[in-house]
């Protein structure tokens, strides 16, 4: 199993997501100890901005970054929400995988995905509760940004590892970080 893992928070040690995702790749190593993993730091290596001409070294990260995908089973993404959505150096990491012919394809039915046999499991945290059944719902653009985007390219097997309300109080920390390594805990390899 070749496993991607990517991370996005600016808060170094002191992230959340990050944990989480460490723990994550931990976890999908025990499972299958032969696992190779390759990281990607986007907060302290980030790619290039999207533009329509990129220059050759830019051209080239983003290509580095595009063929590390394609050639990962499993992809573990480390998403904190920043005001309301992902992280600007998660969104060009994102823009970098939009390739027609490689990541997803237009057909007589419109675009199709390309990246379906892949499995992606994202360490998803939030300072307060966005879910469907609160008041800030509709302010939630980062797990249903990812959501739509890796379902345009194709995966089907999308896992959310999630921490919500982190920020809310000490009690209200612990129990999301509880429950969110509980769900690791029950992580399948496959």
């Amino acid at each position: 199993m070749n496993i991607l893992h990517i991370d996005s928070s600016i808060l170094g040690e002191h992230s959340i997501s990050r944990q989480l995702s460490a723990a994550i790749v931990a976890r999908l190593q025990a499972a299958a100890p032969g696992a190779t993993v390759h990281y990607r730091d986007l907060a302290a290596q980030p790619l290039p901005q999207f533009t329509a001409a990129p220059s050759a070294t830019e051209g080239e990260a983003l290509s580095a970054a595009l063929e590390q995908v394609l050639a990962a089973d499993v992809i573990v993404i480390g998403a904190p929400m920043y005001n309301f959505a992902i992280p600007s150096q998660l969104k060009s990491w994102l823009d970098a995988l939009a390739v027609p012919g490689k990541t997803f394809q237009y057909g007589a039915n419109g675009p199709e995905g390309l990246l379906g046999s892949k499995r992606v499991i994202i360490a998803s945290t939030r300072g307060g509760y966005y879910g469907a059944d609160t008041p800030m719902a509709a302010l939630e653009h980062q797990e249903s940004h990812l959501r739509a985007f890796l379902g345009f390219l194709g995966i089907t097997q999308l896992e959310i590892v999630r921490a919500e309300g982190v920020k809310v109080s000490d009690a209200a920390r612990a129990q999301a970080l509880a429950g969110a390594f509980e769900q690791i805990g029950a992580l399948q390899a496959a």
